[in-house]
């Protein structure tokens, strides 16, 4: 018991030091847009391609659903390569 209760304090001091900007040496803002552009930079895209080949095999191996599958996939890759035009488009109507 004594252990866990260590290492619980333990993480919860290491996250609070990396949360805090002037321990971290970076700032949230920078943090935040950094987070932003991996988002709709990287990981959507990549969702968007896995998501068209995962629907290619369905309609190759005779699914019955591959219909539903290629129309998921293909507003997946709308959302998933549109994302940072979206965004943008959100950013700039707020202001």
């Amino acid at each position: 018991m004594k252990r866990y209760q260590s290492l619980i304090t333990f993480g919860f001091i290491a996250a609070l030091a990396l949360a805090t900007p002037e321990l971290a040496h970076a700032g949230i803002e920078s943090s935040l847009m950094d987070l932003k552009l991996k988002l709709t930079g990287v990981i959507l895209p990549l969702l968007s391609v896995i998501g068209i080949a995962i629907a290619a095999i369905s309609f190759f191996t005779g699914n019955p659903q591959a219909k539903q599958h290629i129309f998921y996939a293909v507003l997946g890759c709308i959302f998933g390569f549109g994302a940072q035009a979206i965004v943008d488009f959100i950013a700039q109507t707020v202001r």
